[in-house]
């Protein structure tokens, strides 16, 4: 084998090297593989979040409320969250909702009262109504059997004077809430009797009104109405008459709506 065959050849032989090279790397072969990145774990918290759309006085439970999974990065401060309640029962044990909370919305500390709060009775109240209270004892508040949440009537007594030389005594509203007996604002399993001074009641600011003239004309006592008599309208198709001391005039409270009319 002469010279110049063996350079032919080794030519030959280095371009079928370079052809092989070449389509290697057109098909991916030399290229060496990259590996994805892991995309950066976010921390994860567990806020309590409504189970259901909540409406403003509506007592929380357990069964209204669920922890959800909420980017550590984005709660907020008043976010109530898992590692600092413990349990749904602990976290609104004692609860009024103060505004509207849509599903699935996180539930703040702003957003709820607790029992032991300044706004509590408010947040109870219904849209429209007030709070009042009334003076009470043992002889005038049923023995002291009447509890929060219970419905009573009210009663205004006046004794013997010379108009009246037999005294008198006048249902005046029926069928009103009781919010708080003294302090105590929810019947306990075990409570039984709340000997207290001070019953406080859910009225219209008509009723309010009426309940104010009449603790200045007489003594007013609560009649504790049966459970079976909860749902009834408060003053529904019945006319209450309420004679004032100072001016001679009636009032006639009628669907909790109070008009004055003058005695013949």
């Amino acid at each position: 084998m002469n010279t110049q065959r063996l350079a032919v050849l080794g030519l030959a032989l280095v371009a079928a090297g370079g052809a092989a090279f070449l389509v290697r790397s057109m098909l991916g072969g030399g290229t060496p593989q990259v590996q994805a990145k892991a995309a950066p774990v976010v921390a994860m918290s567990e806020v309590l979040v409504a189970n259901t759309n909540l409406a403003p006085g509506q007592a929380l439970a357990a069964d209204r409320v669920r922890w959800q999974k909420w980017p550590t990065a984005s709660v907020d401060r008043s976010f109530i969250t898992h590692d600092a309640a413990g349990s749904e029962e602990a976290a609104v044990k004692g609860t009024v909702v103060r505004v509207p909370i849509l599903q699935g919305q996180p539930i703040t500390s702003t957003a709820i009262v607790h029992g032991n709060a300044s706004g509590f009775m408010a947040a109870t109240l219904g849209d429209g109504m007030r709070a009042i209270s009334i003076t009470i004892s043992v002889d005038s508040g049923a023995g002291g059997f009447i509890l929060p949440n219970d419905r009573v009537d009210v009663i205004v007594t006046r004794r013997p004077d010379r108009e009246a030389p037999r005294g008198s005594a006048k249902t005046i509203i029926t069928n009103l809430r009781v919010l708080a007996v003294d302090q105590t604002y929810r019947q306990d399993k075990d409570t039984r009797t709340v000997i207290g001074k001070t019953a406080t009641v859910e009225v219209t600011p008509e009723q309010a009104e009426v309940i104010a003239a009449a603790g200045t004309t007489g003594q007013l006592s609560l009649a504790l109405r049966p459970l079976s008599e909860a749902n009834v309208a408060s003053n529904d198709e019945a006319i209450r008459r309420h004679r004032s001391l100072t001016d001679g005039a009636v009032s006639v409270i009628r669907y909790g709506m109070t008009s004055r009319q003058e005695t013949q």
